[in-house]
């Protein structure tokens, strides 16, 4: 399958036993929770996948999937172009047991029946590899933690102190 729309199910097994390559493109829209993380649903992403079996018999799932997206930038809350990409090295395991057996250079994919909803695979990575804090590189805004315990400490300066009135007292008794 080369540049056709993604299909929303398959059966990952089968797939591997046969050496299949999947690529193709999605809108954001069709990546519900990805969205709801993104400032606007602008933007493709583009998947390629390797399904096959490795010199252990595994059955594998290789490749990547990325676009570009829109984020929120934490400094300025303007949109802010972000690159994300996730990298697969997959092995398919039927149980949790199972996956426990796996060598430790694949990351475990359970997937208990036949079918797998590819579009929720390749949105649960991409969603793992969004920034925590998206921000422009050039932002004009731009406080960090120490500017703003100054500004906290100045304004605290301008203030009168509350217990002023209780020194002057203690200097009357004096």
């Amino acid at each position: 399958m080369t540049n056709a729309p993604l299909p929303k199910k398959i059966d990952p097994r089968k797939l591997a036993e046969r050496g299949v390559r999947i690529e193709g493109e999605a809108g954001i829209s069709q990546f519900p929770n990805l969205a709801s993380m993104l400032a606007d649903e602008q933007g493709k992403v583009t998947v390629d996948l390797q399904f096959e079996n490795d010199e252990l018999r595994i059955r594998t799932i290789k490749g990547c999937a990325g676009g570009k997206v829109n984020m929120t930038c934490q400094r300025c809350l303007e949109p802010v172009e972000i690159t994300v990409e996730a990298n697969f090295n997959l092995a398919i395991a039927p149980t949790e047991e199972h996956a426990k057996t796996l060598p430790k250079y694949y990351d475990p994919l359970i997937v208990e029946g036949e079918e797998l909803q590819l579009l929720s695979m390749v949105e649960e990575e991409l969603i793992l590899s969004l920034p925590i804090v998206p921000y422009h590189d050039d932002c004009s805004v731009q406080m960090s933690y120490g500017d703003e315990a100054a500004a906290d400490a100045a304004t605290d300066s301008d203030k009168t102190n509350p217990f002023s009135v209780l020194a002057s007292l203690k200097a009357d008794k004096q």
